[in-house]
């Protein structure tokens, strides 16, 4: 699965003549590679997972159930992304919200849209992240002869899945999840595996792990820690006062606590290093090169000396936009507040958005607003201070900006550092 946090890889920038157009806003002269997460159906969903981070939008941003990517806007977004791309490949990625509630009208118009812009000699690929619960032979028949990479959420095994992920009347999804799981088998869609490391299946790593690796087939696994301040509802990432700040370790800063800063169903620190260490270890015995794992991948090639494979572990951010179904642009998928819009492609290209001063200095921000307490750690290359939207604690010394996840990120890099030193060498 082509994740949002997938970090780009550095091309030169390239320059074309700008396009005019009376009505459209005209492509910029600098090109280059960025991502964006298209959420042509906004916040809306079929399911009502208990640590959504997104399910919110529909209030913050006035959003009303039912809305979707209107068809001029999905055209002016398709040709103003080929525009602004200068890569041998274009990739579309599709995401909610649960996608699949658009219909499959809505995607066939999306393939015969991107023929209609494709440039010549570079490849255009897309991908859709879904909760699965809504696909049929007909969706898998569609995937398949159209070469769309699916990216499922699933948590783990049945009670595990089924703690958080819960439809709109409260009943378990898991059942309805492994069933679209088996069409895609049937059809041969490929398929990766998304899961959300939350308080619960965190302490059970490697019963998640062999499920997803054994019962599932799955060869590339994304684990995305689940860490949500109480008020992310209305609070935007970074814009937290410093003196709510918990100290790093203290029971303000776990989950469970009566005065925590976070959800209930946020993963602890420490679980989540534990969690990592444990799936680990059952990865390096038995499944190197055989199953990809998101954050061993990049912890082997940062070991190596090279450039992160995800932005979450990379020096700096800011090439993974995400736009909303009105055609609203944000910084990030993550970052999907008023306070981080960068405009709108009626009347600013994607393009312009994408290279811009204020999209730059969010990118590098995420290095230069490092604490000292992460500066000086002897895992800084591997980590980078992981998410700038998980700084919400303070350092020992009660520095503000502190990674919420540190104490766990350093358990792991101090447990698995051996181990990706072999395997950078054996790679060199």
């Amino acid at each position: 699965m082509h994740d949002i946090h997938d970090t780009l890889a550095e091309q030169p920038v390239i320059f074309y003549p700008a396009r005019s157009s009376e009505t459209e806003p005209a492509a910029p002269e600098q090109k280059g590679r960025f991502h964006a997460m298209a959420k042509p159906i906004g916040s809306t969903c079929n399911i009502d997972c208990t640590y959504c981070y997104y399910l919110h939008k529909e209030h913050l941003l006035d959003q009303h159930r039912g809305r979707r990517m209107e068809p001029s806007m999905l055209e002016r977004y398709i040709r103003q992304y080929i525009e602004a791309q200068n890569g041998d490949e274009i990739i579309f990625s599709w995401q909610g919200g649960e996608p699949t509630m658009l219909g499959l009208e809505f995607f066939r118009d999306i393939v015969e849209i991107q023929k209609r812009y494709a440039p010549r000699n570079r490849r255009i690929s897309n991908d859709l992240q879904t909760n699965g619960t809504l696909l049929n032979d007909d969706w898998c028949r569609f995937l398949k002869e159209n070469d769309f990479l699916v990216g499922v959420s699933i948590d783990g095994p049945r009670e595990l899945h089924d703690a958080f992920r819960l439809d709109r009347k409260g009943q378990p999804t898991f059942d309805n999840v492994m069933r679209g799981i088996d069409l895609l088998r049937k059809h041969g869609v490929k398929f990766n595996t998304l899961t959300v490391v939350n308080r619960v299946n965190a302490k059970r790593p490697l019963d998640v792990y062999r499920f997803l690796r054994n019962e599932l087939g799955s060869t590339y696994i994304q684990f995305i820690p689940c860490v949500e301040p109480k008020n992310f509802h209305s609070v935007a990432p970074q814009h937290w006062p410093a003196d709510s700040m918990p100290i790093l370790g203290s029971a303000a800063a776990r989950p469970g606590q009566s005065d925590s800063v976070v959800t209930d169903w946020s993963v602890d620190p420490d679980d989540w290093g534990y969690f990592l260490s444990r799936t680990f270890d059952e990865w390096y015995k038995k499944d190197v090169g055989r199953v990809l794992v998101n954050l061993f991948e990049t912890a082997v090639v940062q070991t190596m000396g090279r450039p992160a494979q995800t932005c979450v572990t990379a020096e700096f951010c800011g090439k993974a936009l995400a736009i909303e179904h009105d055609g609203e642009v944000y910084s990030c998928d993550h970052y999907v507040y008023p306070a981080y819009s960068l405009g709108n492609i009626r009347t600013t290209h994607l393009g312009e958005m994408a290279f811009s001063k204020r999209q730059q200095g969010f990118g590098y921000a995420k290095r230069d607003s490092l604490p000292a307490f992460c500066r000086n750690c002897k895992h800084l290359n591997l980590c980078w201070g992981e998410c700038p939207k998980n700084r919400f604690v303070r350092s020992p010394d009660g520095e503000p900006g502190l990674n919420y996840l540190c104490s766990g990120i350093r358990r792991f890099h101090d447990h698995a550092g051996p181990a990706l030193r072999q395997l950078a060498r054996r790679s060199s």
